[in-house]
């Protein structure tokens, strides 16, 4: 058997005639520039936009004129769209396209804090990075245990359930006990077992995966709402009032400018995704482990007659997505906030839409859910700056980037051919 996965298919995609996805991205593209060089445009004021390098306003910033710079940046995701119009090489789909978003981005950003009160014309690039990191770390888990299952062959549509109960167990655990660790194990196993009963109904009992993936998902809505109201609404001290990681500094390399204060002053849950983005990535490509795993999701049988437990392997790595999910939801409860009912608020979902759009690689997982982080965060800060896009316009970018990106930009991917489908040993 190879020692290399059947890759997906080509970020670039391969559609017959004139409009290829690829043109149609950059026909996309080329609107969203004249919207961001004209509309934008028009709409910036000539104040400076300032992008400082801190926290705050003070210090080194990046400056330019709101409506040179909204016309400008509009300008760059037109010439994006106008390259993939004309064609560009396969491997540089990826790269024409990110230029493309980020003009426009940078064109929408330079009108609105152009456009911000006396005093507000900026933009805290250290806050920005820092929140991004912060809101992508519950998608970073998801994600991963996505990737743990669907690699193996078992869709995991589970994973807001296990997010919702690992935070519940941590606060509660966190909270009985007093110790943040014993909260941080206790959500592990909470996000395990609902993981093991998505393992047993899908690989032993062969019901429909995403089937069971939606009913744990209402489980975990259920018993974790009944317990809220009876322990945690009764006596929140007691029950819902865990002890929380504190922030790590990391000598030297926290003082590095921006990135620096945001990746290397952060918590345990920060530190912990990015080093299971890279072990998880290692694992899958490299070693025995990630052979079989791989192998298992793309031809379980041809994995069985050479000796590898397909269902005992899918057992494994399902629980171990738990596990990966539930410590992704104390990353909520254990650094962040107290619990509340339903407080995951469809993150899951998110981190599965992270997991497609990464096409099912650890590292993509990451990127994906880094961007949905930043839409998350974007809204955050538009609603800081009292910006004129309506309130509830600002609650749904999140979502409407994850449907954008799944949708319309994601081009045509491949799943492990096995994914979904129950494997019964001849």
């Amino acid at each position: 058997m190879s020692t290399t996965a059947v890759e997906d298919v080509a970020v670039a995609p391969v559609d017959q005639g004139f409009w290829t996805r690829t043109r149609k991205v950059g026909l996309l593209l080329v609107g969203l520039g004249l919207i961001g060089a004209v509309l934008f445009g028009s709409l910036a004021t000539g104040e400076q936009a300032r992008f400082t390098l801190s926290e705050d306003s003070a210090g080194a910033a990046l400056a330019i004129d709101g409506t040179v710079g909204a016309i400008l940046f509009g300008l760059v995701a037109l010439a994006a769209g106008a390259a993939l119009l004309v064609g560009v090489p396969r491997r540089w789909f990826v790269l024409v396209l990110g230029v493309g978003l980020v003009g426009f981005v940078l064109s929408f950003l330079c009108w609105q804090i152009s456009d911000a009160q006396p005093g507000q014309n900026f933009m805290p690039l250290v806050n920005i990075l820092r929140g991004t990191f912060i809101l992508a770390l519950p998608l970073i888990f998801g994600a991963l245990a996505g990737v743990l299952c669907e690699r193996s062959g078992v869709v995991n549509v589970a994973i807001e359930g296990q997010l919702l109960m690992g935070a519940f167990s941590g606060a509660l655990f966190g909270s009985i006990s007093g110790s943040v660790w014993v909260g941080l194990v206790a959500a592990a196993i909470g996000g395990a077992t609902i993981s093991l009963l998505l393992a047993v109904f899908a690989i032993r009992y062969l019901v429909d995966q995403v089937v069971m993936g939606i009913v744990l998902n209402l489980l975990a809505l259920g018993v974790t709402g009944f317990l809220y109201e009876r322990l945690m609404q009764t006596d929140p001290t007691r029950y819902n009032s865990a002890p929380r990681f504190s922030n790590w500094e990391i000598p030297l390399l926290s003082d590095i400018p921006l990135l620096g204060p945001a990746l290397f002053r952060g918590n345990i849950f920060l530190y912990l995704g990015l080093l299971l983005v890279l072990v998880l990535h290692i694992a899958l490509f490299r070693t025995r482990w990630g052979l079989r795993t791989r192998s298992v999701g793309e031809h379980p049988t041809a994995a069985d007659t050479l000796g590898v437990k397909v269902l005992r392997l899918r057992y494994l790595n399902v629980t171990l997505a738990g596990v990966v999910a539930g410590i992704g939801g104390a990353s909520y409860t254990l650094a962040l906030y107290s619990f509340t009912k339903n407080m995951i608020g469809g993150k899951g979902f998110i981190a599965l839409a992270a997991l497609i759009f990464g096409r099912w690689s650890p590292t993509g997982a990451l990127l994906a859910a880094l961007f949905f982080g930043f839409a998350d965060q974007l809204a955050t800060y538009l609603g800081a700056i009292n910006s004129i896009i309506p309130s509830q316009f600002l609650a749904m970018l999140p979502y409407l980037a994850t449907i954008l990106a799944v949708a319309g930009l994601v081009g045509r991917v491949r799943a492990p051919a096995a994914d979904g489908k129950p494997y019964i040993k001849g």
